[in-house]
């Protein structure tokens, strides 16, 4: 196969056998590159010499060659694209690389030697490579009618992919994969994913991935301030016209997140500093990056070579069985001329032996001749020779007639009589031509060893989603009972005092009212259970964000629903696992059991989580493991509390089972769940609820009312009882109905109060923010104290929960004085 595929290749064969007739070695001194310039443009190419100046630059820089085959002195120009100096500045010499991969036997008539341009003198249409360049440093060019781009790979993998294909003439692409995972770049870099690497190998041509490589450093324990430490480029990359993009990028606020950028690279290797601003999420700026730099950039694979003088587009194996034939070729010819060598000079050896046996009638000839001619002519006769062996006989001095000379000719002779038995028998045997290739690739390979540069990364294909470039902040959902939608920011209300009025969280439709608020995460999977008992999902970012004040999205242009479907319960889940469960309670007391992965893949049109009854309605679902335990409570005040693991696990399409005995009038009115870490306490008062009331320490049950008014009542006031029953009391109601139950008490602060705070939102819109500990523990019939003033505000409409962290809270009160603490977590509840 000849390696030819641009007119950059043919410059390079042309400087590499000048720099070779110059006897410019790896063991030599430095020569003027202008000096091999000038040898190229006089011999073998008389055109420009920008571009013969160009290829040999290129082969001497480590960032655009893998294996670089010149050695350069001076300046060779930078990745900065930086220019290099004046080739009447800069010096060069071959690699030992070089001389061992390509101009081992060049003078061994191992390949075709064309007329330069003048017929003065002959040049090498190949060399002689025992190694295929082409695949280790790539080829990238465009010449007559083909273009090319092969990117370069590792040496040590390139021989090893060869062994395989050796031993094994049928190996599939995977099992080359296997010892040649991808390209290798001099650059290094990760490239993502092997989907792009896998159709390049097939079929020649296909797109990688490739990616900087990047650390992230913290710059300040105290203010957690980061940097994106950028050591590695992909391959081709300008590094100076990277750090000039982001910049833009900066200046122009289109990315976001960064307060300085330097570069600190030196001759120790690269450092791109990018200083983070306070708060910043490193991992979504460096996705930005990626997307919108050449921090990640593709490499286009057209690899394309000249076989058999037609250009031709070949995958892996290919290109690789093209070079065994072509190294094939070479080892045929190199044994063949060195069979000619000994079998020439064994011929001369053997003339001269026979002469050495016959010294003294030798001599008496040639003393008889009277001229060379004829004492040639009287040898041949006398002794049977050649006119060779005649001619090396009178070439002797006389010191050769000695007897330890003539030991050293029937040694001689015995040692090229070997050496032409095994160059037959290499010439008549295939497997041992390949044994030999492999042996001498593995000595370049043991001699020349290059640890990969540029990692693999499996885990995707460098396609960056939509995701990957949005933070994980927390948000706050609110849903009105007519299906509007917005996403706030979690500092939007402040923290006011019990019996407040409330702020209001913002335009309301004519009739309308809150239905729902939450607090969860952008990357969160919201799972919007509707009233029919149908499910639909959707990510939390894809809301879209907007002020207090703001009326809100329609829910129909974010979800598929049907005429008079209505949004009944909301549910944010980090992740679909199995080892989760959603509780789901009807309003007419019906409860089921479905694990979590059921709902991993929701059609945009929906899919069944519940077979409900006429008449009946998916009012509340929660999240919940085996180990919870559930409390239930029905409009009138009567309370439930029982094991989650007593729930059969149930299919999607089934109705579930009785929760509660519900009176002639009585509807669910909240479902929430218990920690699993409260069950032993809860079994334990369970056991001794003759003295339940008198403990008043946390876990607490907080009642809230439609009317705005509530209390906490603990946890060891409730026995534990089965599902199917009226329950206790937990509320005593006179013209009201209950509107929510929360479990509080699960976030305690130092002095062993709550830590939690109550979102209550009238129909009206209205919202009041308060803390537990604000309302006061009253027992099972008691009435509780005033939450929300809704005198002119209607009813409760919707209460949430939120479980607030101390070192969040101080963390978020830096960023914004006066601002409420950052939420962990919330639970809603729905009239």
């Amino acid at each position: 196969m000849e390696y030819l595929t641009c007119r950059c290749s043919i410059f390079k064969i042309y400087h590499r056998f000048a720099m070779h007739e110059l006897g410019l070695s790896s063991r030599k001194p430095y020569k003027k590159c202008a000096r091999v310039v000038g040898e190229v443009l006089g011999k073998f190419h008389p055109h420009g010499d920008s571009a013969v100046y160009d290829a040999l630059v290129r082969m001497a820089q480590d960032f655009s060659m893998r294996c670089p085959l010149v050695r350069g002195h001076g300046n060779f120009g930078s990745v900065d694209a930086d220019p290099p100096a004046a080739m009447r500045y800069t010096e060069c010499r071959l690699e030992a690389l070089t001389e061992a991969m390509l101009l081992a036997d060049l003078e061994q008539d191992t390949v075709d030697f064309d007329p330069n341009f003048d017929n003065s003198q002959k040049e090498p249409s190949v060399l002689p490579a025992r190694i295929p360049t082409l695949l280790l440093n790539g080829s990238s060019g465009i010449a007559v009618g083909m273009a090319t781009n092969i990117p370069p790979h590792n040496l040590g993998e390139l021989v090893d992919a060869l062994s395989v294909l050796i031993h094994n003439p049928e190996a599939t692409l995977q099992e080359l994969l296997e010892y040649m995972p991808g390209p290798d770049f001099p650059t290094g870099g990760l490239i993502m994913g092997n989907i792009g690497i896998l159709e390049a190998y097939r079929t020649g041509r296909g797109r990688i991935i490739v990616r900087g490589k990047t650390d992230i450093e913290l710059l300040d324990s105290k203010t957690k301030r980061s940097a994106i430490i950028i050591k590695e480029i992909p391959y081709q990359t300008n590094k100076s016209a990277l750090v000039e993009k982001i910049a833009e990028l900066v200046e122009d606020k289109i990315l976001e997140g960064i307060s300085d950028i330097r570069d600190e690279s030196d001759r120790t290797g690269m450092r791109i500093v990018i200083e983070l601003k306070r708060g910043s999420d490193p991992s979504i700026v460096l996705n930005n990056l990626y997307r919108l730099t050449a921090l990640q950039s593709s490499f286009s694979c057209n690899m394309v070579g000249i076989l058999d003088r037609q250009p031709k587009q070949m995958g892996l194996k290919e290109l690789l069985q093209a070079f065994l034939d072509f190294r094939c070729s070479v080892i045929e010819r190199r044994a063949k001329f060195k069979l000619s060598q000994a079998q020439d000079r064994k011929h001369i050896v053997e003339g001269i032996i026979t002469g050495l046996e016959n010294v003294d009638g030798v001599i008496r000839i040639i003393r008889e001749s009277s001229s060379n001619a004829m004492a040639s002519a009287a040898l041949r006769n006398a002794y049977d020779l050649s006119e060779k062996q005649a001619d090396a006989l009178l070439d002797m001095t006389l010191r050769k007639l000695t007897l330890l000379e003539t030991k050293k000719f029937v040694d001689e002779a015995k040692h090229l009589t070997e050496e032409i038995s095994k160059l037959s028998e290499l010439l008549s045997s295939k497997k041992q031509i390949f044994q030999l290739i492999e042996q001498e690739a593995n000595e370049i390979k043991n001699k020349f060893p290059t640890p990969r540069r540029s990692m693999l990364e499996d885990s995707d294909s460098g396609q960056l989603d939509e995701i990957d470039v949005i933070p994980n902040e927390e948000m706050l959902l609110t849903l009105s009972e007519k299906g509007y939608l917005k996403r706030m920011k979690p500092n939007t209300f402040n923290l006011q005092n019990r019996g407040t009025i409330g702020k209001s969280v913002g335009k309301m439709r004519v009739n309308d009212a809150m239905s729902d608020f939450l607090v969860c995460h952008s990357h969160d999977h919201v799972l919007y259970f509707s009233d029919r008992g149908i499910v639909y999902s959707a990510r939390a970012y894809k809301v879209p964000e907007c002020t207090r004040t703001a009326a809100g999205t329609p829910l129909v242009q974010i979800l598929s629903l049907s005429d008079g479907e209505r949004i009944t319960s909301i549910i944010p889940v980090s992740e679909l696992s199995g080892d989760q469960y959603l509780v789901m309670l009807t309003v007419n007391g019906y409860i089921k059991k479905v694990s979590l992965s059921f709902f991993s893949a929701i059609r945009s049109t929906g899919i069944i989580a519940i077979q409900l009854v006429p008449g009946d309605e998916l009012k509340w679902v929660r999240l919940c493991t085996d180990d919870d335990l559930v409390a239930m409570a029905s409009q009138n005040g009567m309370v439930i509390l029982s094991f989650c693991d007593t729930l059969r696990t149930l299919g999607r399409n089934t109705r579930g089972s009785v929760a509660m005995r519900l009176k002639n009038g009585d509807k669910m009115a909240c479902m929430d769940i218990i920690p699993a870490a409260m069950r032993k306490d809860l079994e334990r008062a369970s056991e001794n609820h003759q003295n339940r009331g008198k403990d008043l320490s946390a876990p607490w049950l907080l009642f809230v009312s439609e009317s705005g008014l509530g209390k906490r009542v603990p946890l060891s006031s409730f026995r534990l009882s089965p599902r199917n029953r009226v329950g206790l009391k937990g509320y005593k109601l006179v013209e009201d109905r209950l509107a929510a139950v929360f479990v509080v008490g699960l976030s305690l602060a130092e002095d062993g109060e709550s830590d939690e705070q109550v979102v209550l939102v009238s129909q009206s819109g209205t919202i009041n923010r308060i803390k537990v500990r604000d309302v006061s523990i009253q027992s099972r019939y008691a009435r509780g104290v005033i939450l929300m003033r809704l005198e002119h505000a209607g009813k409760i409409q919707s209460t949430s929960l939120i479980s607030a962290v101390e070192e969040e809270a101080e963390a978020e009160r830096v960023e914004n004085a006066a601002e409420l603490p950052t939420e962990k977590s919330a639970t809603s509840a729905t009239q």
